[in-house]
Formats: C-alpha cells, sequence, structure tokens
C-alpha cells in the first residue's frame, strides 16, 4: 500500500506538468524513443567487446537531449548494460523507476539529482549537486530525476551509468531495462482501479489514459528554477526542504531538530569528486585512481566499483591483469590503443589475443585475468574511466616495473620458465625504473600498424575465402553445364554420325574427280617450269659476259685513278701528321695545367671548408658557455622566486624548459642543413669529378681499340704482301730466266708497297690520336687492297 501511496504522489508530479515541452517553457521538439516504450534492451543490442560510439543504439531523443546505451560482453563473466545521458543546458529528465543499480560517473556539466528509495530513506526526496568528475551510485528500486542547472557554465550535462541488479543478471543478461517510465507504471493499471485509488473523476483518468506520451528529456525556462519543483512537491506530499536540499515527507521530522549526527548522515550522502581526490599513482607519464565502498559509502554491497585513468603523450599502463574483476571502460578523451592477451586457449574456447584502438566515445571491456596494456599516441592523451565489476579493492598485478609480480618470484626458476639465461632475466628485471605508467614512445603508432596490417590481411583472406566459395560455385555450375552439354553432344553425335556416313561417300567420290584433275594440272605446270627455266639460262649466260667485260674495263680506270689518288694522299698526310703532332703536344699541356688547378682548387675548398666547422664549433661552444652562465643566473633567480612563490617557480622553470629546448632544437636543425649543403656540394663535386674521369677513361678504351683495329689491319696487310711476293717468285721460277729487270721491277714494287703500309700505320696512329678520324683512313686501306 506503502508503495502504491508514493507511486500516486509522483504521478501528481506529472499531472502538474501534463505537457512539460510547453508548459515550463522549453519549446517543441521531434521526439524519438527506441525499443518499443522506454529503455527496453533490444533483442539485437549485444555488442562485444568492443563498442564504436557510433554503434550505440539509441534509446531517446529529444531536441533537449538524447540517451544512447550499449550492452556488453566479455564472453567470460557476463554481460553490462551501460547507458550515456546528454542533456542541454536547462534540460530536465524525467522522474522513473530504477530496476537495477545505477553507478554513473559525471563526464561534464553541472546539475541536481533528485531521488527517494524504497529502504532506510524511504518518505524522503533527497536532492545533492553534481559536477564533473562525480561518482555516485543510486539503488535498485528508487525514484529519480536528473536537472542541468542554467546558473553555472551552460555546458551540456553528460552522465556514463552503468546498471546491474545481482551478479545472476551479469552472468545471465537482462532484457527488461534499466529502469522504467512513471506513466508507464501507473497508467497500466485499468481506469477503475486508478480513479478508485486517486479519488478523481472518470473524466480525470480519461484525460490520463489519452494523454500523448512525452520525452523524456525535456526543456525548461531559464525564469523556472528548481525551487519551484520542490515548492510543488512541498505542496502536494505535505512536506518541506532543509537546507541541504533534503525533502522531508514526514512531519514529525522537523528542521530545528537536526543535530550534528543528521550532519554526518548528509556528508554520506555526497559525491565523490576524482578530480578532487588524491590520484592512487602519479608521474610524468600520468594518473589513475579507484573509487571503492572505501571513498563512497554509496558503493557498499554495489556490484561496481568506479576508476579513471589518464594517460599524458606517449605513455603507456603498464601491462597487468586484474584477479578479481573485470573492467568496463568508457574513454572520455583522446585516442589511444588496447592491447589485450589471451591467458590460456586450453579450455576449448576461441581465445585470441586482440588489438584495438579506441577513441572518445567508445566503450571497451577487458575479462578478469586477462592481462591488458593501454597506450597513447605520441600527439595525443589518452583519458578513460571505467567500471569494476566488485566495489573492493582489486589489486591488479602488473608484469613489468618496480611493481611488478615477477619480482617477488625467484629469479632462476623464472628465467628457466621463460627460456633465457640468469643475466638477460636480471635485465628484464632491473631494466624499467617507473612503476605501472611508463614512458612508450610510438608503441600506439606501432600496435595502430598492427591493426592496419591484421585488418588487411582479414579482408585478403576474407576476400580469397569469397573467391573459393565462388570457384566452387562455378565448378558445380561448369559440372551442371559439362553434364547437359555431354547428353546433348551424345544425341548430336549419333544424328552426326549419319550424317557423316553420307557425307564421306559423297566426299570419296569428288576427291577421286579432283584428284584426277589435279594430276592433270601438275602435269602442264611442270612443262611450262621447264620452258621457263631454259629462257632464264640463256639471259644469264649473256649478261655475266657483258658484266665481265664492264668489270675489266673499270678495274683498269680504277688503278689509273688511285695511283693519282694515292700521290695526293701522301702529301696531305704528311701535312695531316704535323699538325695532329702540334695539336696532341698543345692538348697535353692543357689537360695537365686543368688537373694541377682542379686539384688546387680542391685542395682550398677543403681547407675553407674545415675552417667553417671549425668556427662553427667555436661558435657552439661559446653559446653553450653563454646558455650555462645564463642558466646559473637563471636558477639562482629561480631559487629566489620559489622561496616566494612555489607555483610560479615551477611555471617559470618550465617556460624556461621550453625556450632552452627551442633554442637547441633551431640550432641543431641550423646545423645540420648547414652540414647537409656541404654535403650535397661535395658530393655534386665528387660526381663531376667521377663524370670526368669516366670520359676520360671511354676515350682511352677508344683509343686502344683503334690501335688495336689499326695493327691487325697492318698484320693482315703484311700478310697479303708475302703472299703476293711468294706467288711472283713462284711465278718467274716456273718461267726460266725471264729476264732480270722483271726481278728488278718486282723488287721495287714489293718495296714501294712496304712504304704504303708503313705510312698507312703512321696514318692509323695519328688518327686514333685525333680521337675517331682513322676509320676512314682505315675504310680506304681496306678498299685499296
Amino acid at each position: 500500500m506503502a508503495t502504491i501511496w508514493l507511486l500516486i504522489h509522483v504521478l501528481l508530479f506529472y499531472l502538474s506538468f501534463p505537457n512539460p515541452t510547453s508548459a515550463l517553457g522549453g519549446g517543441g521538439g521531434d521526439v524519438k524513443e527506441g525499443g518499443g516504450g522506454y529503455f527496453p534492451v533490444p533483442a539485437t543490442a549485444m555488442h562485444g567487446t568492443l563498442v564504436k560510439r557510433d554503434q550505440r543504439w539509441l534509446v531517446a531523443s529529444s531536441a533537449f537531449g538524447e540517451i544512447t546505451a550499449v550492452k556488453m560482453s566479455d564472453g567470460k563473466d557476463g554481460f553490462y548494460h551501460l547507458q550515456f545521458i546528454t542533456m542541454e543546458p536547462g534540460s530536465l529528465f524525467l522522474p522513473v523507476h530504477l530496476h537495477s543499480d545505477m553507478v554513473f560517473f559525471v563526464d561534464s556539466g553541472n546539475g541536481t539529482l533528485s531521488w527517494t528509495g524504497v529502504e532506510q530513506d524511504y518518505g524522503e526526496l533527497r536532492q545533492v549537486n553534481l559536477q564533473a568528475g562525480d561518482v555516485y551510485r543510486l539503488r535498485s528500486g528508487s525514484f529519480f530525476y536528473l536537472q542541468n542547472n542554467l546558473e553555472f557554465d551552460r555546458q551540456k550535462l553528460r552522465i556514463n551509468a552503468i546498471f546491474s541488479d545481482s551478479k545472476e543478471e551479469l552472468l545471465e543478461g537482462s532484457s527488461s531495462g534499466a529502469y522504467s517510465s512513471v506513466r508507464d507504471l501507473v497508467l497500466g493499471f485499468d481506469s477503475k482501479i486508478l480513479q478508485a485509488a486517486l479519488n478523481v473523476k472518470e473524466e480525470v483518468i480519461e484525460e490520463l489514459k489519452q494523454g500523448e506520451r512525452q520525452a523524456i528529456v525535456h526543456g525548461v525556462a531559464e525564469t523556472v528554477k528548481l525551487k519551484v519543483h520542490y515548492g510543488i512537491m512541498r505542496a502536494l506530499l505535505g512536506g518541506r526542504m532543509n537546507i541541504n536540499g533534503v525533502l522531508n515527507l514526514s512531519k514529525k521530522k522537523e528542521k530545528d531538530k537536526k543535530d550534528e549526527k543528521d550532519k554526518k548522515e548528509d556528508d554520506k550522502e555526497k559525491p565523490y569528486n576524482v578530480f578532487d581526490a588524491k590520484h592512487d599513482v602519479e608521474n610524468c607519464n600520468g594518473w589513475s585512481l579507484v573509487v571503492t565502498s572505501e571513498q563512497l559509502d554509496a558503493l557498499n554491497d554495489s556490484n561496481f566499483g568506479v576508476f579513471m585513468v589518464n594517460l599524458t603523450k606517449a605513455a603507456m599502463m603498464g601491462p597487468h591483469w586484474n584477479p578479481t574483476t573485470a573492467e568496463i571502460a568508457v574513454v572520455l578523451r583522446g585516442r589511444g590503443m588496447v592491447n589485450v592477451v589471451c591467458p590460456s586457449a586450453t579450455n576449448g574456447t576461441e581465445c585470441k589475443n586482440s588489438r584495438f584502438k579506441v577513441e572518445e566515445g567508445d566503450t571497451f571491456v577487458v575479462p578478469r585475468y586477462h592481462p591488458m596494456a593501454q597506450m597513447s599516441f605520441n600527439n595525443e592523451s589518452l583519458i578513460f574511466v571505467g567500471f569494476t565489476t566488485t566495489q573492493k579493492k582489486n589489486h591488479p598485478q602488473f608484469l613489468v616495473g618496480k611493481a611488478s609480480v615477477l619480482q617477488a618470484l625467484d629469479k632462476e626458476v623464472l628465467a628457466a620458465s621463460l627460456g633465457v639465461s640468469n643475466t638477460t632475466m636480471d635485465q628484464v628485471l632491473s631494466a624499467q625504473r617507473e612503476a605501472i605508467i611508463l614512458e612508450c614512445v610510438s608503441c600506439a603508432e606501432e600496435e595502430e600498424r598492427l591493426v592496419d596490417e591484421e585488418i588487411a590481411r582479414e579482408r585478403e583472406e576474407a576476400r580469397k575465402r569469397e573467391e573459393e566459395v565462388e570457384r566452387k560455385k562455378e565448378e558445380e555450375e561448369a559440372k551442371r553445364q559439362e553434364e547437359e552439354k555431354r547428353k546433348k553432344e551424345e544425341e548430336e553425335a549419333r544424328k552426326r554420325e549419319e550424317e557423316e556416313a553420307r557425307r564421306q561417300e559423297e566426299e570419296k567420290r569428288k576427291k577421286e574427280e579432283e584428284e584426277e584433275a589435279r594430276k592433270r594440272e601438275e602435269e602442264a605446270r611442270r612443262q611450262e617450269e621447264e620452258a621457263r627455266k631454259r629462257e632464264e639460262e640463256a639471259r644469264r649466260q649473256e649478261e655475266e659476259a657483258a658484266a665481265r667485260q664492264r668489270e675489266e674495263e673499270a678495274a683498269r680506270r680504277w688503278k689509273e685513278e688511285e695511283e693519282a689518288k694515292r700521290k695526293r694522299e701522301e702529301e696531305a698526310a704528311k701535312q695531316w701528321q704535323q699538325q695532329q703532332e702540334e695539336a696532341a703536344k698543345r692538348k697535353q699541356e692543357e689537360a695537365a695545367r686543368k688537373r694541377e688547378e682542379e686539384a688546387a682548387r680542391q685542395r682550398e675548398e677543403e681547407a675553407a671548408r674545415r675552417q667553417k666547422e671549425e668556427e662553427a664549433a667555436k661558435q657552439w661552444q661559446r653559446q653553450q658557455e653563454e646558455e650555462a652562465k645564463r642558466k646559473q643566473e637563471t636558477e639562482a633567480a629561480k631559487q629566489w622566486q620559489r622561496q616566494q612563490e612555489e607555483e610560479a617557480k615551477r611555471k617559470q622553470e618550465e617556460a624556461a624548459r621550453k625556450r632552452e629546448e627551442a633554442a637547441a632544437r633551431q640550432q641543431e636543425e641550423e646545423e645540420a642543413a648547414r652540414r647537409w649543403k656541404e654535403e650535397a656540394a661535395r658530393r655534386q663535386k665528387e660526381e663531376e669529378a667521377a663524370k670526368q674521369w669516366q670520359r676520360q677513361q671511354e676515350e682511352e678504351a677508344k683509343r686502344k681499340r683503334e690501335e688495336e683495329a689499326a695493327k691487325q689491319w697492318q698484320r693482315q696487310q703484311e700478310e697479303e704482301a708475302k703472299r703476293k711476293r711468294e706467288e711472283e717468285a713462284a711465278r718467274h721460277q716456273h718461267g726460266g730466266g725471264g729476264g732480270g729487270g722483271a726481278a728488278e721491277w718486282e723488287g721495287d714494287a714489293s718495296r714501294r708497297k712496304e712504304e704504303e703500309m708503313a705510312r698507312r700505320q703512321r696514318e692509323a696512329e695519328a688518327a686514333s690520336e685525333r680521337g675517331g678520324g682513322g676509320g676512314g683512313w682505315q675504310g680506304r686501306g681496306r678498299y685499296e687492297n
């Protein structure tokens, strides 16, 4: 009966604002509800261990805010239902009835939470102010509503909440939803029951039944403050609000009778703010903290605790696992990578290592006992908040650093387990001096690269599988078509055999007739070919006789012309040889002078470069000395300033450090640029010298080839002259003493021939020195012989 009476009072609150979007001046707006009514979990809304922000399902949406949700499973300890509530400034989250415990974290904005429970605080409407960083818990069975205050910074109020009623619900999952609207609870009764319970006329009940469903998040005009709601509730319920924001519905409690015990109880109702709390772990790489029942009384007998991690750029939450809880995390700011290791694959379940990228708004789960590491990118920090499945201290086990659980094990046993030497094991255990939150430059980038490679590999494997399936389909289709084709071909083959028999008989007759005609044609062509050959032989003999006569006449004229030409060439060759010798001498002198100049220039450039480097080194040393002196003076000033104000000193040191780093980076960049330019100039000179050397080598090789060709040509001429002398001697010997004059003439001819060959050799050598002119002389020599 008490529960029904409480529902009736809450319904009176709705009756005060039959259409909140208009009565409170919030304006209209489209209303979208998900899941068929308020807030049940869709049957298809199960997610895996990672849910991207755009994969959440929409629970409710209006112009003044929205609610999205995920339901995740770690595949081991159960399901986790999370909701993300976003409210515009001045909006109101209408009252709902919780089916499950609700633990939440305020991401941004300010607001007021009002609620009433069903246990020790039954009969009281309680209120707490919420701000960014607050952690709080509402028990199952509570009624609550929220308002985003206008008095503050007009930010959106964002709340991340997790729901669970029991360990059994975690393991089995639930499809009933996290909470129900008061409208569904009250108006679900028959009209007769409502009329008797509310003691109102039938027309009022009909009006309630016919009213339109309103959005769960409504707008509130700036002129309407929360105290108006409290006033209405006080008038309707007969209670009053104390100075701490608690509306007492029991007339037995009076404001002037509260004592110190009441004040302590009120303090216990306050949320726990993670931004005001001392961090459990903190270093230059980030910080983390955990909220359990030790910090927040409201978490007593709850299934959840809360944790928060803030990783700076290029940092990592060291590899660790949780022995008593799973982690359900939501990324608040930044981007990062998460690596989860499967602890064992011997239990028959599908378990494998995974790595994935997370961004703002993403939700991910890491099961109990699974080693994990979260990493931030080099250019961006990573902040995430999450829930543990226990409100007690978890004591995570770290694998590296000073806090590593491996430090407690015997080193020799550990070395044997890992298959390494004791020396290597000492290095592994002692190299990392930090603990828990570590520096990890480019770790997230490397993990992202591996993820991209895995995605590409999986896509390629999927493509291959699709191609294999398609190939099998094509093979089956080809087999079917082949079978149909075979049957069709058998039928056609039978018909073709009959037709083929008739066709072969006809072809045989035609072939006999064609063979007879072909023989007659071949005989006629053979006779014509013999007559044509006889005619061609006669023409060829006549042409050969005329050609011999022309050749003899041409040979005589050629000998006369060659003799005159030889005399002219001898004179021209002597003159050309003198010119070439003079030109070669000048070229050698010019080449020697250029080589000396080039060597001198290179020595001067090398000396200048070394002088520049020495001057730059001296200048850099002076700058370092001046910088050291300036640092000493700055340190003295900072020491005085630290005595005056510690905070100002920290900021000044940070600014000085950044300026020094910028100056050092600029100096290093300038020095690197200068060295790069000098190196480029040196390489360019070396390339030019190499090209020049290569051209000289090519010219030398060409000259040698020409000399070799000239020598070969000379040997051929000598052998030819020797052969002719032997033939002439043999001819004279067989001819008897034909006269001493002929022998003398033959000796003179031989002598002239040797002189001609020596002259041509000299010309060939001169042409080779000239660089390509010898080809023409060699060609003429060969033609003349």
